[in-house]
């Protein structure tokens, strides 16, 4: 019995030759324990602002592109109030307005005898306000132009060379002439005597008859006359 079991076993392991041979038993174990190798992760490139994974070697359509974080905007900086500006300055010499004034009625007279009138034409010919011209060792200093519109105002003051401001008294307005601003003899002169040289700069305050005002300043070129 023992020689047939035999013969039986040979005769099996014949019939198996041509087929594949087992592996050794140390590598079957082997095999059978070790880790799975990790999958290699997808690659990406970079596109914009983020990247598309490629897979199997191809880029894979359709995927969406994943965003860069959004950077964290910088906290606002409230902008400094603005510096409040400075109070207006009244350009007018208040202390030199004689007390008492009164502002007179407007209805045009057609001689030029209201501020109504006269405005328009000072305020064209402000340049001429003022002259100064050297004469026989002196500056004379004239208002003639005022002067020849003071039916329409109501008090001059002037400033030579930033000294204090002083009025300086109108002659009447001649009302009963065709021409009530005429400057006749007895009025007076319409310029001011002083040393050759003496005047740098004049500023003339006005006072409509209306009690409007109006003032300027200019340098000793802009008004000297031969």
């Amino acid at each position: 019995m023992m020689l047939d079991f035999f013969f039986a076993i040979l005769a099996a392991g014949v019939h198996g030759v041509g087929e594949d041979t087992p592996r050794p038993m140390e590598t079957a174990v082997a095999e059978a324990v070790a880790p799975a190798a990790p999958a290699e992760p997808p690659a990406s490139v970079s596109v914009g602002q983020g990247s598309v994974v490629i897979g199997q070697g191809a880029l894979l359509e359709g995927v969406p592109a994943t965003p860069a974080p959004a950077a964290t905007p910088a906290p606002a900086v409230a902008a400094p109030a603005p510096a409040a500006p400075p109070p207006a300055q009244n350009p007018f010499n208040m202390a030199v307005v004689p007390a008492g004034l009164v502002a007179e009625p407007q209805t045009p007279s057609g001689k030029f005898t209201t501020a109504t009138e006269i405005k328009p034409i000072l305020n064209a010919t402000k340049g001429n306000w003022v002259a100064v011209r050297q004469y026989d060792g002196k500056d004379l200093l004239y208002i003639t132009h005022l002067w020849s519109w003071r039916c329409g105002l109501a008090a001059v003051a002037i400033s030579v060379n930033g000294e204090a401001m002083q009025n300086w008294p109108l002659p009447p307005c001649h009302l009963e002439y065709a021409t009530p601003n005429a400057i006749l003899e007895e009025d007076g002169l319409p310029y001011l005597s002083l040393r050759e040289g003496a005047v740098e700069s004049i500023t003339i305050q006005i006072v409509y008859d209306d009690l409007s005002m109006d003032v300027a300043s200019f340098d000793r070129g802009a008004v000297l006359i031969p």
